[in-house]
């Protein structure tokens, strides 16, 4: 396994090294830092779409489209741009990548009941995690990654790497720490854009409640890697009525 994220290093090298420097150095400024996010993430987002496939639910991506517009439009950094898309994927599922590419499985949307404030407030989430470094922090940090990318330079792209690691990557978890400021900055983003942050509550009141009750339902990697339904709950509720 090391020697194969050696080779993947070595293709994505330079870019995993321009990136980290942006990252992590205060000698750039904030729209270049952005802006090489935009990069990596145009190139991840490019193989997710290749290996999950879009939904073809019109009306879902203009729901989408909607939902995110009024959310990225009360993003205080003008700097930054944000594009949502829905995915096929059987289980429930939802991630970020850096440079503002947000992705929602069809059958989380068909989980939420196609409600609006459920959706904004997985979408405000998932943008928070960008905001916050997290989703670029990610890609950078990955150690086996960092180490090979030394090496001597293979002008290559994100995608390749993500081709072959898999996109399971991108859904492995964030830090319950991450995860709890992703809600934070999630519940503020949905009140802001005018949505209701109750919303989240009653989603994850309705699964809490599938959950307990023993049905087979599958909720997959998503919620379950996240927070308690119930440490959500009650730090939505908290935060809504601050």
């Amino acid at each position: 396994m090391s020697g194969l994220f050696y080779h993947l290093g070595r293709k994505v090298g330079p870019k995993v090294r321009k990136a980290k420097w942006m990252w992590l150095s205060a000698t750039g400024s904030e729209a270049e830092m952005v802006a090489v996010e935009y990069e990596v993430g145009q190139d991840l987002a490019r193989e997710v779409r290749s290996q999950l496939g879009r939904s073809q639910d019109h009306e879902n991506s203009r729901m989408l489209d909607e939902i995110g517009r009024r959310l990225a439009d009360c993003v205080a950094n003008k700097n930054r741009r944000f594009a949502f898309e829905a995915i096929q994927g059987a289980e429930p599922n939802a991630f970020a990548l850096p440079g503002g590419f947000v992705f929602i499985t069809q059958s989380l949307i068909d989980l939420c009941r196609h409600n609006k404030d459920e959706i904004a407030f997985i979408l405000g989430h998932e943008m928070a995690h960008i905001m916050r470094g997290h989703a670029m922090n990610r890609i950078v940090s990955n150690s086996a990654i960092r180490i090979a990318s030394r090496a001597a330079p293979v002008r290559g792209v994100f995608s390749g790497w993500l081709r072959r690691v898999g996109v399971q990557f991108l859904e492995s978890a964030y830090s319950q720490d991450m995860e709890s400021e992703a809600d934070r900055l999630g519940t503020h983003l949905v009140t802001a854009a005018g949505y209701d942050p109750q919303g989240g509550v009653r989603l994850f009141t309705r699964l809490a409640k599938l959950k307990s009750s023993g049905n087979k339902i599958n909720l997959g990697k998503y919620f379950s890697s996240h927070p308690s339904f119930e440490a959500r709950i009650n730090r939505i509720r908290r935060l809504s009525n601050t």
